[in-house]
């Protein structure tokens, strides 16, 4: 196997148990693990590829832990610009509902390009609208080639706007074949072994896009074949509403009434988690996915997230859909998690160092994961590393690891996801960026214009 030594790091940070961080660390890598980390002063192992990493800041990959990959199609579409949730996703499922498969392979390659660009090793991604023959084997597909380690979670949504759901009815799918495609998809991709690149995730959309036997047929599904699940839950004022008018009972006691709890769940935003839900949470082990800027960019609030993590909720960050956020960078996103706590709650509510973790561990622990988040022996070998050299970080090298945060975001100088270099000197390997942005470009110029 293939060894290869990162040496000589500004800071390697490792996120371990101890959360080390060690000026002038090193890293070695053997095949798709792991092997060792040394201090300065330590004596290097021999490695068939070193790779001087001086003057870079060196941590575990980030892990993006909610997106919406198809929506990189329909950034500033001009009528959802100034919208929240219910009146922006009416503005675009129409549109989406002229999704084709090439337009779900190119937009998640264009997304995943993006992401690993930005220092992300692992992404989430919540596919729930299934038009024209579009399948989640498209966006599995695309990750494989592009090479980024994957969580696809297959989306649904059955309740239209004739059965007092949002969605128009065009783009709802049938219960039965939803259960029946969530069975064929984990059967055919879910890889649950250790250092796996793909595993598949029962998704079902949200509490207003799906009756109720589907989350509980979902969740008894997703147990029997030990997959974990997800939805969107507690986003805003109008989603906390429609829970307490449809159901009677706030999105955390519906979502616990339905067995939708437990540490292999997670549910993005909970922007409107109230306490009775935090503490459903925290006794349970359901995740979070944080997601500020499109908490923001659609007027959402502000997600209690100090009080989720002192409550000992495991909390990740997700970039969210490419509509709703229109940037998908995740050290980008890690920075605005701290800014907007600081926004709501203090100058003390989140520290860089906490932004970090929840970007790494937090999204680990989210995914339900032990094998990645932090940089340690045995560990899959998801490294990323940043140079610090730059315009961006000058004046800031007093504290490198918190100058990731402080200052503006830059991309990844290197990564490797699962062992291989998938970013090297800022450019990503797998693919070719301008030929995937030129077809994305194409593409979405047509579904936008019908």
């Amino acid at each position: 196997m293939t060894t290869t030594l990162l040496k000589n790091a500004a800071v390697l940070v490792t996120m371990d148990d101890a959360r080390r961080e060690l000026a002038g660390g090193s890293v070695l890598v053997k095949g798709n693990r792991v092997v060792s980390i040394h201090a300065s002063h330590e004596l290097l192992p021999h490695a068939q590829e070193v790779i001087d990493c001086s003057g870079h800041v060196v941590m575990p990959g980030m892990i993006n832990t909610h997106h919406h990959m198809y929506q990189s199609l329909t950034r500033a579409v001009p009528a959802a610009q100034d919208a929240d949730l219910f009146n922006w996703l009416k503005a675009l499922y129409p549109i989406w509902a002229r999704l084709t498969p090439e337009m779900i392979r190119v937009s998640t390659q264009t997304a995943m390009a993006e992401l690993m660009l930005s220092g992300c090793t692992t992404s989430s991604d919540h596919l729930y609208i299934y038009p024209n023959g579009c399948k989640l084997d498209d966006s599995i597909a695309a990750a494989q080639e592009i090479g980024m380690r994957f969580h696809a979670a297959r989306g649904a949504m059955s309740v239209g706007e004739s059965n007092g759901g949002l969605p128009p009815d065009s783009v709802v799918e049938d219960e039965s074949f939803i259960l029946r495609d969530m069975q064929r998809l984990a059967e055919t991709y879910h890889d649950p072994s250790a250092c796996s690149m793909c595993r598949v995730v029962l998704a079902p959309c949200s509490p207003f896009s799906v009756s109720t036997g589907l989350m509980r047929d979902t969740a008894a599904l997703a147990r029997s074949l030990g997959v974990s699940l997800h939805t969107h839950l507690a986003e805003n004022d109008d989603d906390v509403a429609y829970s307490l008018e449809k159901f009677g009972c706030t999105p955390a006691q519906y979502a616990e009434n339905l067995g939708w709890t437990g540490p292999d769940t997670w549910h993005a935003h909970c922007v409107k988690l109230d306490d009775d839900g935090i503490d459903r949470f925290a006794r349970s082990g359901t995740g979070v996915a944080h997601c500020p800027c499109s908490n923001m960019r659609l007027a959402s609030g502000i997600a209690p997230i100090g009080k989720m993590r002192s409550a000992g909720i495991n909390v990740g960050l997700g970039v969210d859909g490419s509509a709703s956020n229109d940037g998908a960078h995740m050290l980008g996103e890690a920075r605005q998690a701290l800014l907007l706590q600081r926004v709501g709650f203090g100058p003390a509510a989140l520290t860089a160092r906490q932004s970090l973790e929840m970007a790494t561990r937090g999204g680990a622990a989210v995914l339900n994961r032990t094998d990645i988040g932090h940089l340690a022996p045995g560990m899959a070998a998801d490294i990323v590393a940043f140079d610090m050299r730059g315009i961006e970080h000058a004046g800031a090298l007093h504290d490198p690891v918190a100058a990731l945060l402080f200052a503006s975001p830059v991309h990844a100088a290197l990564s490797l996801i699962n062992g291989k270099i998938v970013v090297r000197e800022g450019v990503l390997q797998t693919v070719d960026v301008a030929s995937v942005v030129t077809r994305h470009n194409q593409l979405a110029r047509t579904l936008v214009n019908g």
